[in-house]
Parts: structure tokens; sequence; C-alpha cells
């Protein structure tokens, strides 16, 4: 009999994570259930507090790209997940009961991963193109638009600056270099305002290694990427 899956985290590193329905049957066949995943992901993701760098959910499979979630570990957030969508669902059981997950330890591979996750619908023959298909993270990457699934991307820190309440935060709290803007309650740090809130403790993760070089360029836990994900080339 086959052991565990070995897995490795806690690392501070984000994860490519792949989960199939029960016996690769197309129980996310549906718009509606489909739907259902996107709202479940998004809810967990809310009281888990982790960052989705790219997402898509096939007829009988989803694939994620997220970080180390702020409460709990990985594996708990997943099975939060998979509980949420199959308590919703008709279908029983829902899932298969392991799932994949592959440490992404280089921007490179990161690039890799979402261009992977992009072109799956294509590659399917669901999509004639990647912004075809509505449920992926690919429509955020081309236009910047907000869908049910909030995605963590380099706009990500202008989005929420645009509608940060500049005037509720003291000036106390400033205390990073990089570009500022004024508001009555002090002077605003444009890199402080892009990270979650709350010291490295309070989020559970911390930006990796190869991550960290890029912070005051990219003020986002996601790296930069080449164009929206790298589709086409």
């Amino acid at each position: 009999m086959k052991g565990a899956p070995i897995r490795y985290q806690q690392t501070g590193e984000f994860h490519f994570l792949t989960f199939s329905c029960f016996h690769r049957r197309p129980y996310l066949s549906a718009g509606a259930a489909m739907d259902l995943f996107e709202d479940a992901l998004e809810r967990v993701r809310r009281r888990y507090l982790f960052v989705v760098g790219g997402y898509v959910v096939m007829p009988e499979h989803v694939h994620l790209l997220v970080n180390e979630p702020g409460r709990g570990p990985l594996s708990r957030t997943v099975q939060a997940l998979k509980l949420s969508v199959s308590m919703r669902s008709r279908e029983r059981p829902f899932w298969q009961a392991h799932y994949y997950d592959f440490n992404i330890s280089t921007h490179d591979k990161f690039v890799e991963k979402l261009r992977y996750i992009h072109r799956n619908p294509v590659r399917r023959g669901l999509a004639a193109r990647p912004e075809d298909w509505k449920w992926s993270s690919f429509r955020h990457y081309r236009t910047g638009m907000r869908g049910i699934v909030e995605i963590e991307s380099v706009d990500s820190p202008r989005e929420r600056l645009a509608t940060a309440r500049v005037d509720a935060l003291p000036a106390s709290r400033i205390s990073l270099p990089g570009p500022q803007v004024r508001g009555t309650g002090g002077t605003l740090n444009l890199i402080k305002c892009s990270m979650r809130p709350g010291p490295p403790a309070e989020r559970g993760w911390q930006l990796p290694e190869w991550m960290r070089y890029r912070l005051l360029e990219y003020p986002s836990p996601v790296p930069k990427c080449e164009g929206p994900g790298a589709p086409s080339t």
C-alpha cells in the first residue's frame, strides 16, 4: 500500500495545488458548480488569510497557485475548501481523498505554473482563448477586472491604495522607505499600504527569499510576470 504523500509546507513559499473530483467525474462542469467553487475559495481565502496568485476551475479538477495561510497549515485550508464545496453539492463523495502539492521556489517556476493554469481550458478545447474561460484568474491579469476571487498580482497594491482610507491612517504607522502620498492623517507609505495588515507574525507568512529583492520595485507578494500570465508565448 502506498504511503501518504510527502509535503513540504510551512516553507514560506507559494504552492501549486491540484485536486480532482471523485474518480475524475465532471462534477464541476456546470457553470453553477464552478461559481460555487469560486465562492467557496473566496470565503476560505478570507477565513484562513492566504493569497491566491492564480487559479482555474475545470470540469473535473482545479488548479490553485496560493501562498501559505496565516491561520493554520495549508493542508487544513485545502480540507476546509473541499468540505465547503462538497457540503453544498449533491454528489457524494465529491472529491478524491488526496491532492497534489508542488512548491514554487523561483520566479520562473511561478510564471510557468501560471501559464499552465491559464492555458488549461484552451488545451482541453473548452475555450478558444484564455480570456474566454470565465472561471480562472486570467481576466484579472489581462484587464485587472475583479471577480469573485480576489487575485494577488502586481496590480493589487494599486487597487488597495485606491480604495484605502488614507485619512484614517495615523502617521505613526509609517515606517518603510518608498514612494509616499500625503493625507490628512499623515504621510502614507505606498509599500506599507500594499502589504497585508499586521506584522509578519500576524500574517503568518513571509516573502520567500527569491521574492524579497522585488519588494521595493513590485510591492506585492506575487512577483511581476511576463504580461497577463504570459498565455501566448
